[in-house]
Order: structure tokens, then sequence, then C-alpha cells
């Protein structure tokens, strides 16, 4: 009997090590459902909040395509960072409300910079106006419209196609393009501006010694009372009496990027010439005046010349149309950015430190896979003006 009870003991003493070793053994090579971690979405970071805003003040799309886009990519980059506002179309005679616009971009105490392109007549009185309240406030001013020295005074970096080179580069280029004839639309509103009326007396010299004939067309002012479509008609509707009269070797150039569209599809249309636009890009008046569809491609610079090319080549105007193979107004805005934000943080110190402007002004261009631009300040006629630097850069040859 007590072999037997011995045996049992034995027995369940045997099992109960084996059922503490098989708890123990699941312990350390399997975690209970509860304690499996649960699979999580993927974390999106979010853009880092930054402790400052950076305004950007454009035209409406019909004013100026290319920059409110370029407003509206600054803000899918940065978020609520940005903070934009356009000017009216009729800014000419509304030049209180674009001033209202500035200061009251200015009264929000985070926005540490606002970047105007264009920076259109009332800029400078608005950026005064801003100075009274926010001395600290970095101005960068793009395409001014007012008299170089009173928006150098005001603005703390200008920025400005080499409009005085171009009096030469443009008409140089028209002659390697055959053209015999150089039609100039511009109106007393543009041609009251300094460097645009300084391009054009040198255009005419330039198109003196060349042998080419220089044409002066008065054409509708866009804030005039025909609006921007009267003026479009008008371009539609001239350039082929134009054409008529003095052939088809006959340059066109305006000083208005409204008109640029219809200009660009109606020389396209007639076989004409056309060297470059008032603010030279693929962009500008391009991709509506050839209906090349950007949707996908915005910012694809390659992509919009190939596309310009591909449209040329359909009519044989490869070797007679042109333009910059930098968007010119859009770079400006970039860089106004990129130079807000390193003054806001810091980095740069001076606001017209024009040294680190043009250093980020390079870096802008590269991040589009484009080469420096060539950047001087403007010197004419004795007035030298250190932060009011001027930009140009090679045609495109879409021959090749």
């Amino acid at each position: 009997m007590k072999s037997k009870k011995f045996l049992v003991q034995m027995v369940l003493l045997i099992m109960s090590f084996v059922l503490i070793f098989s708890s123990t053994a699941c312990r350390s090579t399997e975690v209970p459902p509860a304690e499996q971690p649960a699979e999580t979405e993927p974390v999106v970071e979010e853009p880092e909040e930054k402790p400052y805003k950076i305004g950007i003040m454009t035209g409406t799309v019909s004013q100026g395509e290319e920059e409110y886009q370029e407003a509206m990519n600054q803000i899918a980059k940065y978020g609520d960072m940005i903070v934009h506002a356009t000017y009216p179309d009729n800014f000419s005679t509304e030049t209180e409300t674009t001033i209202s616009q500035v200061v009251q971009m200015a009264s929000d105490p985070d926005v540490k910079a606002i970047v105007f392109v264009q920076a259109i007549p009332g800029a400078a009185a608005a950026i005064e106006k801003v100075r009274e309240i926010r001395p600290d406030m970095l101005f960068v001013a793009g395409v001014p419209a007012e008299d170089p020295p009173i928006i150098a005074e005001k603005a703390d970096i200008v920025l400005q196609v080499d409009e005085i080179s171009m009096g030469r580069t443009i008409p140089e280029l028209a002659a390697k393009m055959g053209a015999k004839t150089f039609i100039h639309y511009s109106f007393p509103r543009h041609l009251s501006y300094a460097t645009i009326a300084r391009r054009l007396e040198i255009m005419k010299e330039t198109c003196a010694e060349l042998g080419i004939e220089l044409v002066e067309v008065n054409a509708p002012d866009p804030t005039g009372d025909a609006g921007v479509s009267g003026a479009q008609q008008f371009i539609t509707e001239d350039v082929p009496r134009q054409i008529a009269t003095y052939g088809k070797d006959t340059a066109f150039f305006s000083t208005n990027c409204a008109m640029q569209e219809p200009l660009i599809r109606t020389i396209w249309e007639n076989g004409a010439i056309y060297p470059q636009q008032c603010c030279p890009s693929p962009y500008h008046g391009y991709p509506a005046g050839l209906n090349i569809d950007v949707k996908g491609h915005e910012g694809d610079v390659q992509y919009m010349l190939d596309q310009i090319a591909i449209k040329l080549k359909e009519k044989g105007q490869e070797a007679r149309m042109s333009t910059w193979g930098v968007p010119i107004n859009m770079l400006m805005i970039d860089a106004g950015v990129r130079f807000a934000i390193k003054f806001a943080e810091g980095q740069v110190t001076d606001p017209r430190d024009t040294e680190a402007f043009i250093a980020t002004l390079n870096e802008a261009s590269a991040a589009r896979g484009l080469g420096d631009l060539t950047v001087t300040n403007y010197n004419e006629d004795g007035v030298n003006l250190p932060n009011f630097l001027m930009l140009l850069a090679p045609f495109y040859d879409f021959s090749q």
C-alpha cells in the first residue's frame, strides 16, 4: 500500500513540474494577445509651427498669374506661416486700397516680413506707413513700378529684371531671328516708369545700329476703362494688322504682363517674331497662349520648356520665339520668402545684406534646377543704388 501511495505522489509531483514549466515557457516565447502592441497608422509629421509669419502681396490671376501661383506654392510649402493678399486690378486708381491691405497685414505682430511681386504704385507709400508702426519689418519689393531712388529708399531689397541691359539684348536677339521691324506696345503709365522709359531709349539706339525700324504703338492700359479684356482684345486685333503692314519679319514686345498671352498666341499663329516677354519666364503667357496643360508639372521648368518647343515646332517657330529658362517673377517670391525666413530666424541680421540675398537667390534658383543669375545693382546717370538688384538670365534656344 505504501509503495502504491508513494507512486501516486510521485506522479502528481511530476505533473506539477510539467504544468509549471509549460506555463513559464509560454510566457518567455509568446506575448498574450492583451499585451501585443496595437497596430497604428503611420505618423505624418506636421510642418513645424514657426513663431513668425511672412506676408506676400501679388496681383490677381488676371494681372499676373505667375506671381499668384507662386504665392499658392509658398502656402502649400509653409502652410499658415504664409499670409497672402492681392492688390486690386485697378491698382493705379486704388492705391489707398493697396496701402490699407499692407497695413492690415503688418498689424499682425507675427508678420516679420512682406514680399511684394509686383511692387505696384503705392508700394512705397504702404511701406512708409507700415514703418510708422513696425520699423522692424523687412520689405522685399520685386518688379517695382515707382522710381528706383524712391522704392530703394523705402524697401530693404528691390528686385528687377535688368531692363536697362534688355534695351540691347532684346533687339539683338530679334535681329538674329531675322527682324526688320520692331513693334513696341506700351501706354503712358508704363512709359512714366524710369527703367521702362530708359529701356525704350536704348532699344531705339540699338535698333538704329542694327538697321531695324522701331515702331511705337500706344496700347490700352489694362487698368483703364477697357480693362484687361479690352487690352487683350486690342493685341489680338492689332498684331495681324502690323504683320500685314510690315511683314512676318516683325518682332513684337509689350511692357504689360496681361498682354503676353494674346501676343504669344497671335504671333505663333501668324509666324512673326517674339524675343521675350516683359517678365521673361517659360510660365509667363506661354502655357495659356499655346494651350499647354501644366497640371501635375507645376514648377517643372524643363517640362514647360520642352512643351513650348513642341508647340513652336508645329508652326516652324522654334527659331523665332524665345524666353528665359528662369521663371523670374516666381523666383523673386521664392528668394524673398527664403531670405525673410533667414531674417526672422536671425541667420541674417542686416535686412539690406545684398550679398546674403544674392546667395539666397542662387539657392532658390538651384532648387529649381537652374544656374546662377547675373546680378548687378542699379547704377544709371550717376545714381547708384546698392540694394536695387538687377537680374539677367540667358535666352532659351528652342531650335536645339
